[in-house]
C-alpha cells in the first residue's frame, strides 16, 4: 500500500518534474552558452574593428602632421624671414607639443618658444623617459622640423575609438621594439605576447587567449606610415554592455516556470497523492472489516471526496448485508443446535433405552441358558458385547450432538472431555491447561467456543498427522483466550480465513463464522512441516 502510494509520488517526480527540470536546465545552458558565444564573437569583432579604427586615426594624424611640416618648409622658403614663417604657422603648434624649428645647414635659424636643443638624427627621441617623435621636411635649403609626443596623439585616438576599461591593456611598439604607449597592466614578456609579432609583420586581426583570470580577446593591427604595432587586450566577459547583460539574463525567466511546476507538483501531492494514500489505507482497513475507518475525511480535491462518499455508501451496504447474513447464519446455527438437541434427546430416550432393555434381556437369557449348550452361551455373550459397544457409540454421538457436560458442568469440563476423546480415538497425546480465574460465559459464547474446539480437534484427528496436541485456556479480567496447537504437517495459511473456502477448508471457515457471531477474533498460524496454531480471543 505504502509502496504504491510512494510509487505515484515517484512517478510524478520522474515523469513530470524531473524531465521538466532537465529540459529547462538544458534550455538555460544552451541559451547561456549560445549567448556567451555570441558575446565572445561580438567582442572579438568589436576589438578587431576598434584597433583598425585607432590605427587609421593615428595614421591620419601622422600624415596630417607630416603634411603640416612640409607646408611649413615650403612657406619658409618663400617667406620674408624664418621668424615670419613660424609666426604664420602658429596654428599647428597644438599638434606639435614638442615645438617647431627651421634649420639651415643643420643649424637652428628660427624656433618656437617650446623648442629645445635636441638632436634630430632619429625619428624617435627619448626625453625624460618619454618618447618624442621628430617630423622633418626640406625645401630650398631650409628644413622644417616638428616634435610631438606620440603618447598624447595615441591617447586621443584611443579615447575616440576604443572605450578603455580597468581590465583592458593597450600597447604601441615601434620597429625598434620601443614602447611608445601603454595603458593598463603590462604583461610579462611583452615582446613575446600574442599579437605583437603579428602586428609588426603587418598583420591585423583578433585571437582569444586563455589566462588565469578567464579568456581574453587580443586585437592587433599595424600603423601603416610608421610600421608600429598596436595591440589591445581585454577579458571579453568584462565588456560592460547593459543590453547584452540584460539579454543574457533573459533565459532566467524559465526559473519562475520551474518554481511554478514545483508548486503545481506540491499541490498535486498534497491534494491528490496524499489523500489517495490515506484513502487506500482506509480501504485496506475496510477490507479487513473495519467499516468505520473509511468514514474519516481524507481531504483533497472534489473527485476524491466523491470517491470516498461512494466507498462509504458501499461500506454501509456491505455492513448491512453482512449484518443480515450474520443474523441468517445465527438463525441457522441456532436451528442446527436445536436439531442436534432433538436428535440427541430422541437417541437418548429411544435408542439408548432400547439398547439398555436389550442388554437386560440378554443377561436374563444368559441366566436361563446357564446350564444349556456352550455355543448358545457364547452367542449370547457376543450379543451382549455388541450391545454394550453400540450403547457407547450412541452415547458418543449424543455427546457430539448435545454436549451434556457443557450444559451441566460448564465449558472447561466439556473442553477436557473433548481433549480426552481425541487422545482416546485418534491416539494423539493431548494436554489441557487452564490459566487465570475460570468463570462461566454466556450460553451462546460457550457453545460457539465448544464447536470451534470440536472442529479443530476433528481436523487434528483427520488430517494433521500429529503426535501431540495442546489445548490451553486463559482467563483475564478483559479477555478469554483459547489456543490449540499441534505438531502436525501444517499447511500454507492464507492472509484471510475467508480465502480458505477456495481450497475446500469449510470447517475452518465455519470456525471463523462462529467466532464472529460472538464477537471473537480467530487467528490461524501454520506452515508446511511446522504444525498449526489456532487462537480464539473473546473480549469479556
Amino acid at each position: 500500500m505504502t509502496s504504491r502510494g510512494q510509487g505515484l509520488t515517484l512517478q510524478l517526480f520522474f515523469f513530470i518534474l524531473l524531465p521538466l527540470v532537465i529540459v529547462l536546465f538544458c534550455i538555460l545552458y544552451w541559451s547561456l552558452t549560445l549567448h556567451q558565444q555570441a558575446m565572445r564573437n561580438l567582442v572579438g569583432e568589436r576589438d578587431a574593428r576598434a584597433v583598425k579604427a585607432v590605427s587609421a586615426a593615428i595614421s591620419e594624424q601622422l600624415l596630417h602632421r607630416s603634411a603640416a611640416i612640409r607646408g611649413l618648409a615650403f612657406h619658409a622658403a618663400e617667406a620674408a624671414s624664418p621668424e615670419q614663417a613660424l609666426a604664420n604657422y602658429n596654428f599647428i603648434l597644438n599638434d606639435f607639443d614638442g615645438g617647431l624649428a627651421l634649420l639651415k645647414d643643420n643649424k637652428v635659424i628660427a624656433a618656437s618658444s617650446n623648442w629645445k636643443n635636441r638632436s634630430i638624427a632619429s625619428e624617435i627621441l627619448m626625453e625624460d623617459g618619454n618618447p618624442l617623435m621628430i617630423v622633418t621636411a626640406a625645401n630650398g635649403g631650409i628644413t622644417a622640423v616638428g616634435a610631438f609626443s606620440p603618447s598624447h596623439l595615441i591617447a586621443r585616438a584611443l579615447a575616440d575609438a576604443f572605450p578603455s576599461t580597468s581590465e583592458s591593456f593597450t600597447v604601441i611598439i615601434d620597429q625598434d621594439r620601443r614602447v611608445l604607449y601603454q595603458s593598463g597592466k603590462t604583461p610579462t614578456e611583452l615582446m613575446q605576447h600574442a599579437g605583437i609579432r603579428e602586428a609588426l609583420r603587418g598583420e591585423s586581426g583578433s585571437i582569444y587567449l586563455s589566462t588565469s583570470d578567464g579568456e581574453h580577446v587580443v586585437a592587433y593591427s599595424p600603423i601603416a606610415p610608421t610600421g608600429w604595432a598596436l595591440m589591445i587586450e581585454e577579458p571579453w566577459e568584462a565588456v560592460d554592455n547593459p543590453l547584452l547583460r540584460t539579454t543574457q539574463a533573459a533565459p532566467l525567466i524559465l526559473i519562475p516556470i520551474l518554481l511554478f511546476a514545483v508548486v503545481a507538483l506540491g499541490f498535486g501531492i498534497r491534494q491528490i497523492v496524499q489523500p489517495l494514500q490515506l484513502l487506500e489505507k482506509q480501504a485496506a482497513e475496510l477490507g479487513w472489516g473495519n467499516f468505520e475507518a473509511i468514514e474519516k475525511p481524507v481531504g483533497g480535491i472534489a473527485e476524491i471526496h466523491h470517491l470516498q462518499a461512494q466507498l462509504i455508501l458501499m461500506a454501509q451496504k456491505v455492513k448491512a448485508a453482512q449484518k443480515n447474513l450474520r443474523g441468517y447464519v445465527n438463525m441457522i446455527t441456532a436451528g442446527q443446535e436445536d436439531e442436534r438437541r432433538r436428535l440427541a434427546r430422541e437417541l437418548h430416550d429411544d435408542a439408548v433405552q432400547s439398547l439398555i432393555a436389550l442388554d437386560q434381556r440378554t443377561q436374563l437369557a444368559q441366566l436361563a441358558a446357564k446350564n444349556g449348550s456352550p455355543e448358545l452361551i457364547t452367542r449370547l455373550s457376543e450379543i451382549r458385547s455388541m450391545t454394550t459397544s453400540l450403547m457407547d457409540e450412541v452415547r458418543r454421538v449424543i455427546r457430539a450432538l448435545r454436549p451434556i457436560y457443557l450444559e451441566d458442568l460448564g465449558l472447561l469440563p466439556a473442553i477436557e472431555m473433548l481433549a480426552r476423546d481425541l487422545e482416546k480415538t485418534a491416539k494423539v497425546q493431548t494436554k489441557f491447561a487452564v490459566e487465570g480465574q475460570a468463570r462461566r460465559l454466556t450460553s451462546a459464547q460457550e457453545i460457539a467456543i465448544y464447536r470451534i474446539l470440536q472442529e479443530a480437534l476433528n481436523n487434528i484427528a483427520r488430517s494433521a498427522q500429529a503426535q501431540q496436541a495442546n489445548v490451553k485456556v486463559s482467563f483475564s479480567e478483559s479477555e478469554f483466550v483459547m489456543r490449540i496447537e499441534d505438531d502436525g504437517k501444517g499447511f500454507v495459511a492464507p492472509e484471510r480465513v475467508s480465502d480458505l473456502v477456495a481450497s475446500g477448508h469449510y470447517g475452518l471457515m465455519g470456525m471463523q463464522e462462529r467466532a464472529e457471531l460472538i464477537g471473537a477474533r480467530l487467528a490461524i498460524r501454520s506452515a508446511p512441516g511446522a504444525g498449526t496454531t489456532i487462537e480464539v480471543r473473546l473480549p469479556l
